[in-house]
């Protein structure tokens, strides 16, 4: 294994540079911590930008993968497969929707999910039914279709023309949405709490509003939580915080612990919108995914992660706004569960940078949020440690 400095030096050379990559080079990681090429030892509040939810290398998700591995990696969809059919058992089980559809991303799930609304809507109300609605600031993923329905205009530049049949309207904003909706609406697009557009958190009222809206125009309500889902907010699904029950949702990151998977959700009736040869997946529900993904889900249900989550989050989030009152440049920390933002006057990418050199990893979406997505199974005593480090990158920035 090369050192920090001969890894990045080999990344720098030969790899694509679509990441704007910090210098630091990781290799390995064991529950809330991970290490550099050089040995230091990190406290980790992005857990792979909210896929490492049990943390690194959990022993069942480990163990899961090792078994696997060892007797079937891969069978093509032509066939039946175990593990597959086991964690959508699973997930139909634990939340308010009825067949699945297996994918390996979070961008791969919303077109799956694009691709089935319009199918449906076209089937059930005629040919002229292919709009999706999204909303601004939102974050979907990075396929043509995905970055399209997202609705921030620096993720789209130099990708033109994009695919048509998208319109955006104002987070939070329920007359925005009434007015949108047109003849070639067949859904409407929603993160619950907004990941990348800054930890926006709908309003309750707003969600009820946006179901109604569909219920009376025969739309689909498509929520996006391939970053929120599993546990993130202190549930299962997102969801549940708001009292809606969606028509399709799509989900990600934490679904295979550590492993890459994606999954689409619908309704019986929604789900009849496909029919055998309309969508598919060479990799999508594979052996190996789906037992990591099993092992995952299982375990966050069977410890109740959810919980602590809930438990944890509430404390955080009460000791990140106490600290409001010690720097002026803090205009809001906001978020549900363990995804909290903490929204500053200043740019935020300096404080990411002291905590770095300080052994915490944390990091910026925007110029201005700094975003907190921890394993789910942090503890208060872990924020803790987390918050001293924040603390001194403050205060070195607030004396500067």
């Amino acid at each position: 294994m090369g050192n920090q400095k001969e890894i990045i030096a080999l990344s720098d050379q030969y790899l694509m540079r679509t990441y704007g990559r910090l210098p630091l080079a990781l290799v390995r990681g064991q529950g809330l911590n991970v290490w550099d090429a050089d040995g230091k030892r990190y406290l980790d509040f992005v857990s792979g930008l909210a896929v490492d939810s049990l943390g690194h290398c959990h022993p069942r998700v480990v163990a899961a993968i090792q078994n696997q591995a060892s007797q079937f990696m891969h069978c093509s969809n032509l066939y039946h497969i175990e593990p597959q059919a086991r964690l959508a058992r699973l997930l139909v089980e634990n939340s308010a929707l009825d067949r699945v559809f297996f994918c390996n991303s979070g961008a791969e799930a919303i077109e799956a999910a694009i691709k089935l609304a319009r199918k449906y809507a076209k089937k059930k109300h005629g040919p002229e039914r292919y709009e999706i609605i999204s909303a601004y600031n939102s974050f979907h993923g990075r396929t043509l279709a995905a970055i399209t329905a997202t609705g921030q205009t620096k993720y789209q530049q130099g990708l033109e023309p994009l695919p048509e049949g998208f319109r955006y309207v104002f987070f939070n904003d329920l007359d925005s949405l009434r007015s949108a909706i047109g003849p070639h609406t067949a859904g409407i697009l929603l993160e619950p709490i907004q990941g990348e557009g800054g930890v926006n958190v709908a309003d309750q009222k707003y969600l009820q509003g946006v179901r109604r809206l569909c219920d009376e125009h025969g739309l689909l309500l498509i929520l996006d939580e391939v970053q929120c889902g599993l546990g993130r907010t202190g549930r299962l699904f997102a969801y549940e915080h708001f009292g809606v029950t969606p028509d399709i949702m799509t989900l990600a990151k934490a679904l295979g612990g550590g492993f890459p998977i994606g999954a689409m959700l619908a309704t019986e009736e929604v789900a009849s919108g496909f029919a055998p040869g309309d969508h598919a997946s060479t990799f999508g529900g594979n052996p190996l995914a789906c037992a990591a993904g099993l092992a995952a889900v299982q375990t966050i249900i069977e410890i109740n992660l959810v919980r602590q989550c809930e438990r944890v989050g509430t404390y955080f989030l009460r000791r990140l706004r106490e600290m409001q009152d010690r720097y002026g440049f803090i205009k809001e920390v906001r978020g549900k569960g363990l995804l909290l933002g903490m929204e500053l006057t200043i740019k935020a990418g300096g404080i990411v940078t002291r905590c770095r050199e300080r052994g915490l990893l944390i990091n910026c979406i925007g110029d201005y949020t700094l975003r907190f997505i921890p394993p789910l199974i942090v503890t208060e005593a872990d924020v803790d440690a987390a918050l001293d480090v924040l603390r001194a990158a403050l205060d070195e920035e607030s004396e500067g």
